[in-house]
């Protein structure tokens, strides 16, 4: 790795600027505002130098999530990749998400870079935090998007671990389009796994197709732990590959109780009849 720059990214002050953020702020907001479940940190702990972390996408609480769930000694340089036509785009913006997830800008449309790129970041020291689905699921993370190879490849340029991170019902409790999470501490979860290299024969696009394998495998193990098997039913099928847990079968209904009959009773008194039995 290159010898680590003091900027932003990396200067103590702003990691003291950052603490309080996530940790003093952000953190206790979100661990409110939900139940918040997280597995498997310890298998970060040895992790020295710079990783990219992936992660599923799906919710607004996704990168709080991470920052506030990993060790603070593994995610004290932790940048984050937003869009920068919306992010980047107007200063107060762009201080507060520059501040909260030491972000860098990602230009979605093309545009001319803003800054150094991920590849130089990591080569500095930076560990990045990267949601290869680009945008938020749009059914609340209920199935997994295409991953692009992007953050893959440039772990396997660089020789820098990837971790990935499954994030489960963090689409339930802050949906795409809502404001606020919703009433009642709805339960989420964060899964860390352990840490993942490429092989010597394996391409980018292979080595994130397992990443996002291990990902799915993940979500399959735990999200009834941390939903509770009836919540977990709204993310049946998360993931193509993955045998995902049957529904659970609704119980018979017991039968209805046949209606009485309408008919009109026959009256007590009867019509005499002949011993042909024909009415007189």
């Amino acid at each position: 790795m290159a010898a680590m720059k003091r900027d932003r990214f990396t200067s103590r002050p702003q990691a003291v600027a950052r603490f309080v953020a996530q940790r003093l702020i952000l953190k206790p907001v979100v661990w409110t505002v939900t139940d918040v479940t997280v597995i498997g940190r310890e298998k970060v702990k040895k992790l020295d130098g710079s990783f990219v972390v992936v992660a599923n996408h799906s919710s607004h609480l996704d990168a709080p999530l991470i920052m506030g769930g990993l060790p603070w000694k593994q995610a004290r340089t932790l940048s984050t990749g937003v869009a920068a036509d919306y992010f980047f785009d107007v200063w107060w913006r762009r201080g507060l998400t520059k501040l909260f997830f030491n972000a860098f800008a990602v230009e979605r449309a093309g545009g001319q870079r803003r800054g150094e790129s991920a590849k130089v970041l990591v080569q500095r020291g930076v560990s990045l935090l990267v949601f290869p689905e680009a945008t938020r699921s749009r059914n609340g993370g209920r199935t997994l998007g295409a991953f692009n190879p992007g953050a893959a490849a440039i772990a396997r340029s660089v020789g820098a671990p990837c971790v990935p991170i499954a994030l489960i019902g963090a689409g339930l409790a802050h949906p795409r389009g809502s404001k606020w999470p919703g009433p009642g501490r709805m339960p989420v979860g964060m899964v860390v796994g352990d840490p993942m290299n490429p092989r010597d024969d394996e391409s980018a696009a292979d080595f994130m197709e397992r990443v996002r394998d291990e990902i799915a495998r993940m979500i399959v193990a735990e999200r009834d732990a941390i939903l509770g098997a009836e919540v977990a039913t709204e993310l049946h099928g998360i993931a193509p590959g993955v045998a995902p847990l049957p529904p659970t079968p609704k119980p018979a209904k017991a039968p209805k109780p046949p209606k009485k009959s309408r008919l009109r009773k026959p009256s007590k008194t009867t019509t005499p009849e002949t011993p042909e039995g024909t009415a007189r």
